[in-house]
């Protein structure tokens, strides 16, 4: 039997179906209190994806506030829209956003820092974006062996496939390191930021809904696995990720790393 997600949907309407519930709706909110969002201001979502935060500060604004959404996936973007008109959907790329200088009130990235070319520059140019005074917030994924289904489900890939495809399916941690993110921070002129620990939780219907979910995904396993092997990683872990499982779902901790500084 063929578990995959039918290929005819976007890697955007499968991220939004499947990823978007499981693991990043919950961290809008929380994302918006780092930044201290409120009423009336202008907001940036750098790496926008599908919207979760943008629409989560759309909330906080209000009618007199204005929210812009930044994304350089055509196909995330599609997907964003369908969401909120109240939101401004633009592509671009974080590395040169297409922005004046000190135009937002606040600044946040919800996980896309660890997928840029030019790290340092992205965070350079939200930095050039805020206003002084303003608030930047951005969060990514703490290491993978803080989280005990993922890193289970790395170690299972590298026993069952080698380093190649265990090292992609880890790109999304490649930043969980506060040192490491301290000297980028650094790199782009942030003076004086927090680097906070906050644990989110992982939440996917089934085995076999996560493990097909992140075969489907084109920033970790996507296009990596063919059926055979997919076969082969499924039917593993049915049993490797059983200790995580409650009354059919998955559920284990996913702790992400938030930096939080101030315009200049």
């Amino acid at each position: 039997m063929n578990h995959a997600i039918a290929p005819r949907r976007s890697a955007a309407e499968i991220y939004d179906e499947f990823f978007v519930p499981a693991l990043f709706a919950q961290w809008g909110d929380v994302i918006a209190d780092v930044a201290r969002i409120g009423p009336g201001e202008r907001v940036l979502d750098v790496a926008c994806g599908t919207g979760v935060a943008a629409c989560a500060a759309a909330r906080r604004v209000g009618a007199a506030g204005r929210v812009t959404g930044l994304d350089a996936n055509a196909q995330m973007l599609e997907v964003a829209r369908r969401k909120s008109v109240n939101v401004e959907w633009v592509d671009g790329r974080a590395e040169s956003l297409p922005f004046a200088a000190a135009h937002f009130d606040a600044v946040v990235s919800q996980f896309g820092l660890m997928f840029f070319d030019d790290r340092a520059a992205a965070l350079r140019e939200m930095l050039r974006v805020l206003r002084p005074g303003g608030r930047l917030a951005v969060a990514v994924w703490d290491a993978v062996e803080r989280s005990p289904g993922y890193s289970r489900l790395e170690a299972l890939l590298r026993r069952l496939f080698g380093d190649a495809i265990a090292d992609a399916f880890c790109v999304p941690f490649a930043l969980g390191d506060t040192r490491r993110l301290h000297a980028l921070c650094d790199e782009a002129g942030i003076t004086g930021p927090t680097i906070a620990r906050r644990t989110g939780t992982v939440r996917f219907g089934s085995i076999d809904e996560m493990i097909s979910t992140e075969r489907a995904c084109v920033w970790t396993l996507g296009g990596l696995l063919d059926d055979a092997q997919f076969e082969r990683l499924l039917h593993a872990a049915r049993s490797e990720l059983q200790p995580f499982v409650q009354d059919g779902r998955v559920v284990f901790e996913l702790p992400a790393l938030v930096i939080a500084a101030t315009g200049r």
